[in-house]
């Protein structure tokens, strides 16, 4: 649990399939950025032929670059 202005808070970060089973959960400090948990847990996962959806928290430049790595080793396969 995290201590923020609004007391303690916890986020739930998941990684789901297409039809919204759960393929990963974690769970941080709420005063932890989006972002962080999300690359961490895209780069413990093999993306090579799969498709990522993302809301703009995941939008950063780190996480892009991890998928066009996935996507560049799949197009040689």
């Amino acid at each position: 649990m995290g201590r923020s202005r609004g007391g303690l808070t916890t986020k739930i970060h998941a990684v789901v399939d297409a039809l919204g089973n759960p393929l990963r959960l974690e769970l941080t400090a709420g005063r932890r950025h989006d972002s962080v948990m999300g690359y961490e847990m895209l780069k413990s996962m093999d993306l090579t032929q799969k498709q990522v959806l993302a809301d703009r928290a995941y939008d950063t430049n780190r996480i892009l670059k991890l998928l066009e790595g996935a996507r560049r080793d799949s197009s040689y396969s």
